[in-house]
């Protein structure tokens, strides 16, 4: 088996930036950041701060061909997915694995279409939400990479061996579930059924789960996303709302969800990925998701004023 040497990083955010540091830590020599020029320049003169220390990273520009990559992260918003996509080319080689830590259940499928199935495994990040102030980012290190193959007969099932023995080597969190897609929906339900509410209502996670009210309203948002999953196929949806509230309650009463913080920052927000997704999919399936279709014109709304 052969073993990860070669990483590359594509989005240094609220998540990018928890494993360029530690793959950093573990072996700089190794690791590149992709960014632009108009970031190196801003990167170089002011780097970002993780846990309150400067980010110092060999940063790399998408049209250099000196380095190709064992493992490529993705890890950009998703209104930065297609330049993400574009950007990479010149360091996937034949036997690259990539993998996407952008919420939804969408990117992995717009990935392979350039890069295909073989060595495309679907991911995300579950844990304690970054915080994200400007430049500077803050975590306290409770978080998983949650990855694993969709169809096992388009995939190189070495991949995720490969992946978690480099994991193992850098001393990153992750699990790899029985049931990869199940879980990979699960974490879309809980995205859904609280980032976007808690944008609107400008709620912390306590103030969410102490609010009766927004828990039964919650669980009417995540019986859209049940209904969608199985229709997509997802096993075992019947368990789905109680297995997303039990990880809801385990989130930090004083975090924020990425969405909340990007409305407080008045950046645009990844609704379409959320809600769009459970409107489109409904619609393909005739499954009604009224829910959804209001949360989306409602944080369309805010943003309008952006």
């Amino acid at each position: 088996m052969k073993e990860i040497k070669n990483v590359l990083i594509c989005g240094i955010g609220a998540v990018g930036s928890i494993y360029a540091d530690k793959i950093n830590n573990y072996d700089s020599k190794n690791l590149r950041v992709l960014v632009d020029k108009k970031r190196l320049e801003n990167y170089t003169k002011h780097p970002k701060t993780f846990n309150g220390k400067p980010l110092v990273f060999n940063y790399i520009l998408p049209e250099c061909k000196d380095f190709k990559a064992d493992l490529i992260i993705i890890a950009t918003k998703f209104d930065g997915l297609d330049t993400a996509i574009k950007n990479i080319e010149n360091f996937v080689k034949d036997d690259t694995i990539i993998i996407s830590l952008l919420n939804g259940v969408t990117s992995e499928e717009i990935i392979a279409r350039k890069y295909g199935w073989q060595h495309t495994l679907i991911s995300y990040f579950i844990g304690h939400s970054a915080m994200r102030n400007s430049s500077e980012i803050t975590h306290d290190g409770v978080g998983d990479i949650v990855f694993g193959i969709k169809d096992v007969s388009k995939t190189d099932i070495e991949d995720v061996l490969r992946v978690k023995e480099f994991f193992d080597r850098v001393c990153i969190s992750y699990k790899t579930p029985d049931d990869m897609l199940h879980a990979y929906w699960l974490k879309f339900m809980l995205n859904v059924s609280s980032n976007q509410p808690s944008a609107i209502f400008g709620m912390t996670f306590g103030q969410m789960q102490q609010n009766e009210k927004f828990i039964e309203f919650s669980k009417k948002i995540m019986q859209e996303v049940q209904a969608v999953a199985k229709a997509c196929g997802v096993q075992n949806t019947e368990t789905m709302i109680y297995e997303a509230l039990h990880s809801f309650n385990k989130m930090i009463p004083d975090g924020k969800t990425s969405m909340l913080q990007d409305i407080e920052a008045r950046r645009k927000t990844e609704v379409e990925m959320f809600a769009g997704t459970v409107i489109e999919l409904g619609a393909k399936h005739n499954i009604p998701t009224p829910y959804n279709i209001v949360l989306k014109d409602m944080i369309e709304v805010i943003e309008n004023d952006f």
